[in-house]
């Protein structure tokens, strides 16, 4: 989960950098069919391509629809909102996915750690807001933002749902099967505006980011996160999204932006300590 946490940490810059170059449905579309593409000799090879029944179809249906649902609405916000408040709104996710844990899956979450999500969305916002609180009350909501949260309501039901309707088959065919269900649903949405779209004049980075968006933030974190699902939780996974806010920055500075002020510090404690409590205390129920 630390290793997914750093690749999903990149694709907030890498989709910034891309959201404006296709239509977000098509753009999410190729992504998908690219990174179900690198997946298919591997599941083909060792298991074999076979149509698993309907009603596992329709389970890994229900996956992929929350997924998708949440890439479009992210890419579609982040042309009208910033990263840093999309940032700011992906905190809400683990809180959100640990209130779906206890409807779908009677997971109790407890006292413990209720107060570490608390405490680690408060963390993970100074640090995204560099200390300043004055950065965060001049931060301005706008559509994008409602665009993107009503993204992470979706997001947060995609580990759930995985705890939910896994039955014991290899983690790989799960994936690619939530991948390929999810080009069937991106088909039918990106239908009309797939003759319409300037194929030709796309530019070269926006095909190598949406290729590094298939691979690493997608094949690769899919893979992890519904592997590690199984062995920690819902809600223990989700926590590790809190991680994205040092890590972006860390980013930042590999990009040459400069480090970012000791005025963070405090914030990072308090993501470190609450990450701390909830994997220790998610680990006592499990």
């Amino acid at each position: 989960m630390l290793l997914t946490a750093s690749l999903v940490s990149t694709s907030f810059t890498v989709g910034k950098a891309i959201a404006d170059g296709m239509d977000p449905t098509v753009l999410t579309l190729v992504r998908f069919i690219c990174a179900t593409l690198f997946f298919l000799p591997y599941v083909g090879r060792k298991y074999g391509i076979t149509r698993p029944p309907w009603p596992v179809l329709l389970r890994y249906s229900l996956i992929s629809l929350a997924l998708v649902g949440f890439f479009i609405l992210m890419f579609l916000s982040l042309r009208y909102t910033t990263a840093l408040n999309t940032g700011v709104i992906f905190t809400l996710v683990p809180g959100i996915s640990g209130i779906y844990s206890m409807i779908l899956l009677r997971e109790r979450l407890g006292t413990n750690r209720l107060l570490a999500l608390m405490f680690a969305m408060i963390g993970a916002i100074w640090v995204l807001f560099h200390g300043n609180p004055a950065n965060l009350l001049a931060m301005h909501l706008n559509r994008g933002d409602l665009l993107f949260f009503c993204g992470c309501l979706l997001m947060a039901l995609y580990t759930p749902l995985v705890k939910l309707f896994y039955r014991g088959e290899p983690m790989a065919v799960m994936t690619f099967w939530i991948l390929l269900t999810g080009c069937g649903w991106l088909l039918m949405m990106a239908a009309p505006k797939l003759i319409a779209t300037p194929w030709a004049s796309i530019e070269p980075m926006i095909w190598i980011g949406i290729l590094y968006l298939a691979v690493f933030s997608t094949v690769v974190t899919f893979f992890l996160s519904q592997w590690s699902t199984l062995y920690l939780g819902p809600t223990r996974v989700m926590a590790y999204s809190y991680l994205y806010p040092p890590l972006i920055l860390l980013i930042d500075w590999a990009l040459g932006h400069g480090l970012p002020s000791a005025r963070i510090l405090p914030g990072v404690f308090l993501i470190t300590l609450a990450m701390i409590v909830v994997q220790r205390d998610s680990a006592k129920k499990l």
